[in-house]
């Protein structure tokens, strides 16, 4: 799979425990994301256009109107980084 540079950057952060929270629209459109490392930084490579790009990919998901998080997908696709645990 073609994955970008800041997608990759986005991945990661979320196989590490981070999460992708937005903000929506009154017509129920997504407006703004915030993705959150584990750690409460906010990591500014995360735009309307890579979430909405992840978000066709199938490699984040959300449940129950929870905060987006990795999927498995999104696990097999992100590749090995030194600090991964």
């Amino acid at each position: 799979m073609n994955i970008s540079k800041n997608e990759q950057r986005v991945l990661h952060a979320l196989a590490q425990g981070g999460r992708i929270q937005y903000e929506r629209a009154p017509n129920g459109r997504v407006t703004r994301v915030f993705c959150f490392t584990r750690d409460g930084m906010v990591l500014s490579n995360c735009t309307l256009e890579v979430f909405s790009k992840l978000r066709r990919k199938r490699l984040i998901e959300s449940h129950c109107s929870s905060p987006y998080r990795i999927s498995d997908k999104g696990r097999r696709s992100v590749r090995a980084q030194l600090d991964n645990r």
